[in-house]
């Protein structure tokens, strides 16, 4: 009875395919969306050339160009967030991925541990926040010296961040 009820619960770990199934549809998905939305954003660059656009007008196509840049980059972050998560849980739960092993760079997305993968996934995350914050910041309006103070403040701590990150490496 033990060896049926251990062998049942040892294959139990069979059902996180599902996540990892679901979770690599998703990141493919996210790599389309925003390959489709590069697409249109560098369909639409030619009207920054057209003279009709002066002043305030090519001010903010700039700036709506840049915040779709940061978008685009937000989206391949994200799909990059499920496929390191697909890759990783199949890596602890299900089995190593050979041809990552004997790949020329082993070391990128190889899992050893939940802590590996919770570091990893973290790392992207904390990028996506980077990149969300400095979209904001694109479009915020300055009324007074606390609103660039609140800018300064959070562009320290981004980068204290960033340091204590990279410190932890090594």
């Amino acid at each position: 009875m033990e060896k049926i009820f251990e062998s049942i619960l040892w294959n139990s770990r069979f059902s996180v395919l599902s996540a990892v199934l679901v979770s690599l549809v998703v990141a493919f998905a996210m790599f389309y969306i925003a390959t489709v939305d590069a697409y249109f954003m560098l369909a639409h660059l030619g009207e920054y050339l057209s003279p009709d656009l002066v002043g305030e007008a090519r001010s903010e196509f700039r700036t709506a160009t840049v915040t779709h840049v940061v978008e685009i980059i937000d989206g391949y972050l994200l799909a990059t967030v499920l496929l390191i998560f697909s890759l990783g849980l199949y890596e602890l739960f299900i089995s190593k991925i050979e041809q990552a092993e004997n790949s020329e760079n082993p070391s990128v997305l190889a899992i050893h541990s939940l802590d590996d993968l919770k570091t990893r996934l973290g790392r992207v995350i904390l990028m996506i926040l980077i990149v969300n914050f400095f979209e904001h910041a694109i479009s915020m309006e300055f009324h007074t010296p606390l609103d660039l103070l609140a800018l300064s403040a959070g562009i320290a701590l981004i980068g204290l961040t960033l340091y204590l990150t990279h410190k932890e490496e090594h």
